[in-house]
């Protein structure tokens, strides 16, 4: 202390602008504020790392995942319609043809309608339509039978296997048009109960093999038929025959 200089007191901070009491270093411009406290460590700014977003990798994960789905769907699609590129089979047989063979095509993808008692083809199978019944109300007899909702129409149609391997023959595949172009599936159920030897239900055929079976079909009563598209699978293109 010099003179008659009083320390500083307690809980009372130096005013700015004021110099410490006591030499200051030469050169060195003079330090204000409170002393450094000896013994503790030097005061360092504090940096607080912002926390990384989750989420981002999650988000393309779960990106890839819809991606990989919708490919996947694509393909499966392809796969079931043949591919796109595949040739359609023989849709109709000629009026008049020879039992047996399928109609030649026509001009750039018309093919001669076929009919009643023409042969036609899809996949493993020949098919031809020998008999149409229309206005049937009931099938069965009067114990064990099926009534319909409008009318029954069956439609009898030979089927034979031309391929190199057994093929099921599944009523469920085949569809009969009305003249709009609408579809009518047919019913299994009354064809199972009303008529003792329809070989359209589940039908397992061999190579070489011809079964005799009945189609039935429940349409309304103003039905007005077109046609009855046929096909050896479910996913197969199928073969139309007129019925008019």
């Amino acid at each position: 202390m010099h003179g008659n200089e009083q320390p500083p007191q307690p809980g009372h901070p130096r005013q700015p602008g004021r110099p410490p009491h006591g030499p200051q270093p030469q050169g060195q411009p003079p330090q204000y504020g409170p002393p450094p406290q000896y013994g503790s460590p030097p005061v360092h700014p504090q940096f607080v790392a912002a926390p990384k977003k989750k989420g981002g990798c999650l988000r393309a994960f779960v990106v890839g995942v819809v991606v990989l789905a919708g490919l996947v769907l694509v393909g499966v699609g392809v796969l079931l319609s043949g591919g796109g590129d595949s040739p359609r089979s023989d849709t109709a047989a000629s009026p008049g043809s020879d039992a047996g063979t399928s109609a030649p095509a026509g001009e750039a993808g018309k093919r001669a309608a076929a009919g009643i008692g023409d042969t036609v083809k899809d996949g493993k199978f020949s098919f031809k339509v020998t008999k149409v019944e229309k206005g049937v109300e009931r099938v069965g007899d009067q114990y064990i039978g099926s009534n319909a909702q409008g009318q029954y129409v069956l439609v009898h149609v030979t089927v034979k296997n031309i391929g190199d391997e057994a093929q099921m023959f599944l009523d469920s595949a085949q569809k009969l048009l009305d003249t709009a172009d609408r579809e009518y599936d047919a019913d299994s159920g009354a064809a199972v109960l009303g008529l003792k030897n329809s070989n359209a239900f589940l039908n397992n055929i061999n190579p070489g093999n011809s079964v005799s079976g009945i189609l039935l079909f429940d349409v309304p009563d103003d039905f007005r038929i077109k046609a009855i598209e046929l096909h050896d699978s479910l996913f197969s293109d199928g073969t139309q025959v007129a019925l008019r």
